[in-house]
């Protein structure tokens, strides 16, 4: 099958028939993955998307973070502080 790539805004794409979508389990909305495989594209339903806990995020985190102020400088046009 071929088809054309076309401009769609900013960037460009491509129209994929809904049998072809049907036949490989796809739908509207359904969150791909893309890659590059040498000068092929690879389109690829993506994994389920994991909810992370608060565990999930702070696993890594040893506690020895400290905020600091950080100095942006004077102010350059009608900023108000």
């Amino acid at each position: 099958m071929q088809v054309t790539i076309q401009k769609w805004g900013n960037s460009q794409g491509i129209r994929i028939p809904k049998a072809f979508l049907e036949a490989l389990g796809m739908k509207e909305n359904d969150l791909v993955e893309l890659g590059r495989v040498d000068d092929h594209i690879v389109i690829k339903k993506a994994s389920k998307k994991q909810d992370l806990t608060l565990e999930d995020i702070f696993k890594d985190y040893d506690e020895a973070y400290m905020a600091e102020d950080f100095d942006w400088g004077p102010p350059v046009g009608k900023e108000v502080w």
